[in-house]
């Protein structure tokens, strides 16, 4: 299992940086292949509530590239919606329907618009490729440390229903951690750009909603009694279990960096 992970990662941290370093269309290509995968991964998850997947997969892709090019957004929601009310109705069976359409269009839209916020955040002028670094940073290490840390000194339950092997002790040292590397990236490469307390207030907020975002994702999984998203990443599990932190950090992050 380890060798896997550890092959994967070889593979694949150089194809992510090096398209965050290049940024542009690179970027947003990378973050069209897991969006479209992690979209297509949830409605496998959720796969006992019946999701329309192909009308949510390819809505899925409008979407995103609407948001890409800031082009009738607001538009293509009322469309796509109005579209799986449609199919809806001409179900045969229109059994469980309601959990069918709510399923589909969360895993069409929430999926889809929060992970574009990684794109946001690359191309904000100037920083954004320190920005998505700091983010990236973040969430690997304090996912280490809180591993770590958690295997070793957890005795209590962070939320043991919804998935057992997480510690409070893991969890507050994930806090820890991102807030080290915060303070630490900022004094190498954003001295001249945020303060001191900006780069703590990002490292705690980062880990505390990355954690959180970990959970949400393991709750679908708990309910629908499945362990991993898919196994597209060998060691890893499926693209939404690689990027499931970032479903509520990167749009909390985002929006943090352009209020200040």
């Amino acid at each position: 299992m380890l060798l896997p992970r550890i092959l994967t990662a070889l593979v694949g941290i150089p194809i992510v940086f090096a398209c965050i370093f290049y940024g542009g269309i690179f970027f947003q290509i990378m973050f069209f292949v897991v969006i479209l995968f992690s979209v297509m991964e949830f409605f496998s998850v959720t796969k006992k509530y019946k999701p329309m997947k192909i009308s949510g997969v390819l809505a899925a892709i409008v979407f995103y590239l609407s948001l890409n090019a800031a082009f009738y957004v607001n538009e293509i929601i009322i469309l796509t919606i109005f579209l799986f009310f449609f199919f809806a109705m001409a179900r045969k069976n229109i059994e469980n329907i309601s959990a069918s359409i709510a399923i589909t269009c969360f895993g069409t839209f929430f999926i889809t618009w929060a992970l574009f916020h990684m794109v946001l955040i690359r191309d904000i002028p100037k920083y954004g490729m320190h920005y998505i670094i700091f983010l990236f940073v973040n969430v690997w290490l304090l996912d280490t440390g809180a591993y770590f840390m958690g295997k070793k000194f957890g005795r209590h339950k962070l939320a043991s229903v919804i998935s057992p092997k997480k510690t409070i002790e893991g969890a507050v040292a994930g806090v820890v951690t991102a807030i080290l590397v915060s303070v630490a990236y900022r004094y190498l490469f954003l001295r001249d750009v945020i303060t001191n307390n900006q780069a703590i207030i990002y490292g705690f907020v980062i880990s505390f909603v990355g954690q959180f975002s970990d959970l949400a994702e393991s709750l679908f999984k708990r309910d629908c009694n499945i362990k991993d998203s898919g196994k597209i990443l060998p060691g890893h599990g499926g693209m939404l279990d690689r990027f499931d932190s970032y479903l509520f950090a990167a749009p909390i992050f985002y929006y943090i960096i352009i209020s200040f």
